[in-house]
């Protein structure tokens, strides 16, 4: 799987971009939703990563700076050929690899805490996600889950 950074010209990629921002929209209320859209995607405080298996896209992620050792995941999605294959491990293993790379020592994670979030939410406690208080701008909602990692 290779990763290519910062590639939102690419038809697959706005794509997969589209349909994620649609259906977390559509799962979410309006005030809960926190799913940034392409335009959001591109702030220079965010990192964006997709990934390939040959010229097909398996799936996205990026790691949003809230501060020089605090970094965020957001937009973490795999296309729906390849959910169940793995893929979603390797998204967070990059992910986590990059933030060492710069110096990033907690990372965090705003998801839904409805059942539709439940395999999010299940795969980021597999990598010692640990469930927190709000963080960065975030407020308790009771539609919302707050994780966070020291690495």
């Amino acid at each position: 799987m290779k990763s290519i950074e910062n590639n939102f010209d690419n038809d697959q990629v706005n794509e997969l971009l589209i349909k994620h921002f649609t259906e977390l929209r559509s799962v979410s209320p309006d005030d809960s939703c926190h799913v940034l859209d392409i335009r959001g995607l591109k702030d220079s405080s965010i990192k964006f990563w997709s990934f390939w298996d040959e010229d097909n896209l398996v799936g996205c992620g990026a790691l949003k700076f809230i501060d020089n050792h605090h970094g965020e995941f957001k937009s973490i999605r795999v296309a729906d050929t390849f959910r169940g294959k793995g893929v979603g491990e390797k998204v967070i293993s990059h992910l986590i690899d990059q933030a060492k790379k710069i110096g990033i020592k907690k990372l965090s994670i705003e998801t839904g805490a409805g059942e539709f979030f439940a395999p999010a939410r299940k795969l980021f406690e597999k990598f010692g996600f640990k469930a927190c208080k709000p963080f960065a701008n975030y407020k308790e909602d009771p539609n919302s889950c707050y994780f966070n990692l020291e690495i």
